[in-house]
């Protein structure tokens, strides 16, 4: 009955989701098949016709693909493991205790009230910081491999700096979050996982709302691009205009990325009245002003198409699927192995690792849907800024191709992954197959037909 209750309410959600799995125009199918067969015929790891590399940076791109491979899985793993091993070798519990005890000395001092809070935060804590010791070697290489490459330019002051913000966060707000859902647990012992859900969602739209005043800024420096760049400004409002979009020059915004990356990217963020685009200082740096444009329009695309509203009801659902079977995995892991992690049960502190561990097994599995689910945002966006800047630029589909060829000789993407690899890992198409359809991509074309614009 339970299982037909939540089957109904993911059904109820699935029309919401319609959208971003659109039927392909006539058009639009042609050139998918001619970039499809493009990509089967030419050599794995190998160029494509439409995005070729130089001897030199291919080589490093089959490289950097396969070391992508290994830290992408091998992290993966080693994330499961990690929790496992400090469950099984205790490690939970004596954090636990640690907490309980620190709880317990403000208990004599009279504090009552703030005990329970302070054993939440501590548990927190050591939780975190056993976390990002044990993630800290992978870290330090990847980072090492950037630089390495010339993928990135921060130091390593900067980066540890990074690292120390990013961690503070998560435990000052991951620690309400905490404390939440084990208020909720208590008052809610059977249907915490449902009640929980439906209180993070108002707290997820508040913090995507939040984030381009506060989180954002703490990491990268952002200006007007009006103020910046007010030529390119009045270049972007035409393709605001051929969109009818609502997106005035005062959302639009410069990231100072290259004090950071060389690689280029823009994307959308906010939502209601702090949604805006992004672009970043290194796609102005590298692109040409028609490939910016077509940057700007692929962006302009998640704005219209309302991908930032139907990504966070697809993520609710998914957090809906996993909160239930969290649920009943904690039931099932504390029963056959609460005696030996020393968790007695849903109310222990260290209930917070095996519900991690079961988002960490869930997510593993469902990680393949929310790829295709992104990527089908992506190619949406990618045909749309196509056909937006048609009548703009002389030519959009050597644009649109010219675009991702230098996006992908920046960061070094190979022309042809396995094709497995991109269904499994990859939130964006692949670099290839984007350039490779967009030299395909006209809608103009006699007999041909736009899919967001009319002739």
């Amino acid at each position: 009955m339970r299982l037909r209750k939540l089957a109904l309410l993911l059904c109820l959600a699935l029309p919401a989701f319609a959208p971003a799995f659109a039927a392909e125009t006539p058009t639009e199918h042609a050139a998918n098949v001619a970039a499809q067969q493009e990509l089967d015929t030419a050599p794995v790891h190998g160029n494509l016709p439409d995005y070729t590399l130089s001897p030199e940076k291919l080589a490093k791109a089959q490289h950097i693909s396969a070391i992508r491979v290994i830290t992408h899985f091998g992290g993966t793993f080693w994330s499961l493991v990690q929790i496992v091993l400090l469950l099984w070798l205790g490690g939970i519990a004596w954090m636990r205790d640690t907490a309980v005890r620190a709880g317990a000395s403000l208990e004599a001092k009279g504090r009552h009230k703030s005990s329970r809070w302070v054993q939440g935060y501590v548990f927190l804590l050591l939780f975190l910081i056993v976390g990002f010791l044990l993630d800290l070697p992978l870290s330090l290489y990847q980072h090492h491999l950037s630089l390495q490459y010339g993928l990135s330019v921060q130091g390593w002051g900067s980066w540890f700096a990074d690292q120390a913000k990013a961690s503070a966060l998560s435990w000052l707000f991951g620690g309400l979050m905490l404390m939440l859902l084990f208020a909720i647990i208590r008052k809610f012992p059977r249907r915490w996982w449902l009640v929980f859900w439906a209180i993070s969602i108002p707290i997820a739209l508040a913090g995507i709302f939040i984030t381009p005043y506060v989180i954002d800024p703490l990491f990268n420096k952002f200006e007007p691009l009006q103020k910046t760049n007010p030529a390119l400004v009045e270049q972007l409002e035409k393709v605001v205009a051929r969109g009818n979009m609502d997106i005035p020059p005062e959302r639009m915004f410069l990231m100072k990325a290259s004090a950071k990356v060389t690689t280029m990217n823009a994307y959308v963020t906010g939502f209601g009245s702090s949604k805006r685009v992004v672009v970043w200082d290194t796609s102005l740096q590298k692109g040409t002003a028609d490939e910016v444009l077509f940057i700007f329009g692929h962006e302009s695309g998640h704005y219209v198409l309302n991908h930032i509203v139907t990504g966070i009801l697809f993520t609710e659902a998914v957090l809906l699927l996993l909160f239930f079977l969290g649920y009943y995995f904690i039931q099932w892991a504390i029963s056959r192995f609460g005696g030996r992690w020393r968790i007695s049960s849903q109310y222990d502190w260290g209930a917070l690792a095996v519900l991690i561990l079961a988002f960490s097994l869930f997510n593993t599995i469902l990680e393949p849907v929310g790829n295709l689910f992104s990527r089908s945002h992506e190619h949406a966006a990618d045909v749309y800024g196509q056909e937006a800047i048609h009548g703009i630029v002389s030519n959009p589909a050597q644009t649109a191709a010219g675009a991702f060829q230098v996006l992908g000789e920046n960061s070094f993407d190979e022309p042809n992954e396995p094709q497995w690899l991109e269904f499994w890992t990859e939130n964006h198409p692949a670099v290839g197959r984007r350039a490779a359809f967009a030299a395909h991509y006209d809608p103009w074309a006699p007999g041909a037909d736009p899919k967001y614009f009319k002739k």
